[in-house]
């Protein structure tokens, strides 16, 4: 269901049965001659969109301004869009404030841009890393007070840390293709994998014609992505995210 869709009393009923709640992370930025400059965003939206039929899910509305870097292009004529991620975890941290206020407890960000090595991580997924764990921090302060943790009952804290169901496990951020995805489906940007993606999920923001216009080296293997192999993507991304969202 769409959060800006929801009536109170399914928000409510949402936090009652502890309903997953998804925000899709992107950003704008080049991916070649032949493909959409929002790529690494309608790749998550695609997905929870697929999910979300067959599952109970909560789709917050996507956050699409990331911190893009000009690495592979420029701004000019490309759509290359970098927002300063400090700027962005200040956002995020107010967005996962309210989100628990409102009271959801199983809050998931989702992101594909520049993941591949996400436990490091990049600007725009460290910035909302950092923005959960400041809102937590945050919350959990102004609703049990100073000595939270060290209060008597927080004594099973590290039972519940081991059994993922202590607090700081309420607001986690994934990549859209893990270690499970990418050991059996390409990672790049804008090259076989990527664009088999986009014609297997949407179909219409990947032009082949224009292939011939790129010149960079990480389009060179665009011509052969196919929607085959992006069904493939799809099918792990789905089991992946799936297990994950559960």
């Amino acid at each position: 269901m769409r959060f800006e869709r929801m009536l109170p009393h399914q928000i409510r009923h949402a936090i009652a049965e502890n309903t997953p709640v998804a925000l899709a992370l992107g950003v704008m930025e080049y991916h070649g001659e032949h493909m959409a400059v929002g790529m690494d965003l309608l790749a998550v939206t695609e997905i929870l969109t697929r999910l979300e039929a067959e599952m109970d899910l909560v789709i917050l509305p996507p956050f699409a301004y990331g911190a893009a870097s000009y690495a592979v292009a420029g701004p000019e004529g490309t759509g290359s869009m970098d927002i300063d991620a400090s700027r962005i975890s200040a956002l995020a941290e107010d967005m996962f404030f309210a989100l628990l206020r409102i009271g959801f407890r199983n809050i998931h960000g989702i992101i594909h841009h520049q993941s591949e090595n996400f436990t490091a991580g990049m600007p725009t997924d460290l910035a909302f890393k950092f923005a959960a764990r400041r809102a937590l921090f945050r919350y959990l302060q102004e609703t049990r007070g100073e000595g939270w943790w060290g209060d008597n009952a927080m004594a099973d804290y590290y039972a519940e840390h081991a059994t993922g169901s202590d607090p700081f496990n309420w607001i986690k951020i994934h990549p859209l293709m893990g270690p499970e995805v990418t050991a059996h489906y390409p990672f790049d940007h804008a090259g076989a994998g990527e664009t088999a993606l986009m014609m297997a999920l949407a179909p219409d923001v990947v032009e082949a014609a224009r292939m011939a216009q790129n010149t960079a080296w990480y389009t060179s293997s665009a011509s052969e992505a196919t929607p085959e192999l992006g069904a493939k993507g799809v099918s792990l991304i789905m089991a992946e995210i799936r297990k994950r969202l559960s």
